[in-house]
């Protein structure tokens, strides 16, 4: 049975959207140009040139005058209140950025952790923090479901951070995010150079591809740490 073609410029959105997703088309890829794409889906090159903009002004797609479009490093960079990618956000207000990994190991997660994960088997522990200026900026402890992302069994987190790594390599269709005041445990505070108990700008978020969850993560913020975000234009 053949897949049917996509018709009109949102059905080539979608299509478009679900191969960078899939990662059939990663980040920093130059993808087909709006002649083949057209002849591909047997449609104007008009109608594959208001998708491709669509998707452009969304930020999954950079598109340059004479080098083609290609999918954007950071496909999700322009939603930094959903997902933002620590190394960039660093840099971008003005630091140096740092990475330290503290803990990876696969281990049976705890009861709250196991049903974000909705895992009842073992899943991939990652502690680590980020650093601005070799100070601390934010602590990450993080679980990846193994049976959504089993490939992440074999990844080192040593140098790249789990954060980026799964940005760069697992697709991701939903998001739930938290934010809060908390109470750092004396084990964070240590990492974060506070005393226990003091509290943290704290940030819960878990992900799903479709129905799997991909990942839990919290994020604990040294003291300073400001978020800004940006609605409409």
């Amino acid at each position: 049975m053949t897949t049917p073609q996509p018709t009109g410029w949102q059905g080539i959105q979608a299509e478009v959207l679900r191969r960078v997703h899939a990662r059939e088309w990663p980040p920093g890829h130059i993808i087909p140009g709006e002649v083949d794409l057209a002849a591909e889906f047997g449609c104007a090159r008009a109608t594959v040139n208001r998708a491709l903009q669509a998707l452009a002004d969304a930020g999954i797609l950079e598109r340059r005058r004479k080098a083609g479009t290609r999918v954007a490093m950071y496909p999700v960079g322009r939603a930094v209140l959903d997902i933002p990618v620590l190394r960039q956000d660093i840099e971008e207000r003005g630091h140096v950025y740092g990475y330290r990994l503290l803990e990876q190991s696969i281990m049976m997660p705890d009861p709250v952790s196991a049903q974000k994960l909705g895992c009842k088997t073992q899943a991939l522990h990652v502690r680590a923090v980020h650093l601005a200026d070799d100070s601390p900026f934010v602590l990450e402890g993080r679980w990846i479901n193994l049976k959504t992302v089993p490939h992440a069994a074999e990844q080192s987190f040593d140098t790249l951070s789990a954060n980026e790594w799964l940005l760069h390599t697992v697709p991701y269709t939903k998001i739930d995010v938290s934010l809060s005041a908390q109470a750092v445990s004396e084990e964070g505070a240590d990492t974060l150079r506070l005393a226990p108990g003091a509290p943290v700008f704290t940030v819960e978020r878990t992900t799903w591809d479709h129905d799997d969850p991909v990942t839990y993560v919290t994020l604990r913020y040294a003291p300073g740490f400001k978020l800004h975000t940006q609605i409409g234009g």
